[in-house]
């Protein structure tokens, strides 16, 4: 299985799910797409993955790569390729297919519990995980469930997951994460954001790898 996941900041890259691909013995081409387009076509991989970043789909002016990334994520569901975005790749998924993405009502930065709806507990990919979970994460834009979504995780903020079709998935936490991405966060954020605790972090890693583990299963099934 060949993976193409898109980053848009060197210190948001692939972290967990990166681990996980290559443990499965699969390929990955990790890309940063604010340096340019992916070398390869993207289609031509079995699943994309678009991670996180500290822009907004609301800053084309000063990102106009952004608009690439719109056209890329929506050729994936076009096309039925299977599809996972991570927090800000969440968000660039639900404008693409035309539904609102925006500040949330209030940032959530830090370990913020999490409940699968009733949906959610029945998919194969959120369903991996326990139906109430402290997720770590790190965003104050949110996006709506696009039209024929299904919402399948939330917190008292705002939706955390959907599913779009039967190969698009969005979380607006972050399973990615590692001890040493926190690491690096926490300290490139110092006096900006409040204190986080390093300590659920091991828990937390064993939850992501469950998501990645069911997502990947989606594909190679």
């Amino acid at each position: 299985m060949r993976v193409l996941c898109l980053i848009h900041e060197d210190d948001g890259p692939a972290g967990l799910f990166a681990e996980v691909l290559r443990e499965r013995g699969d390929d990955l081409l990790e890309w940063n797409v604010s340096q340019g387009p992916p070398p390869e076509a993207p289609e031509s991989f079995d699943a994309v993955v678009v991670f996180g970043g500290s822009m907004h789909v609301d800053q084309e002016d000063r990102h106009p790569w952004l608009r690439g990334q719109y056209e890329l994520v929506r050729g994936a569901v076009e096309r039925g390729q299977p599809l996972l975005g991570v927090c800000l790749g969440g968000q660039l998924l639900a404008h693409a297919v035309g539904a609102h993405v925006g500040p949330a009502p209030r940032p959530e930065i830090g370990w913020h519990e999490v409940g699968l709806t009733s949906e959610g507990a029945r998919d194969p990919v959120l369903g991996s995980l326990p139906e109430r979970f402290d997720a770590f994460q790190w965003h104050s834009y949110a996006f709506e469930v696009p039209e024929g979504g299904e919402l399948l995780a939330e917190s008292p903020v705002c939706a955390q997951a959907f599913r779009l079709g039967r190969s698009a998935w969005a979380v607006q936490f972050h399973p990615e994460v590692t001890r040493e991405m926190l690491e690096l966060w926490r300290s490139g954020s110092e006096g900006t954001a409040p204190p986080i605790s390093l300590e659920p972090i091991g828990r937390w890693n064993e939850l992501g790898r469950r998501l990645a583990h069911a997502f990947f299963d989606q594909v190679d099934g």
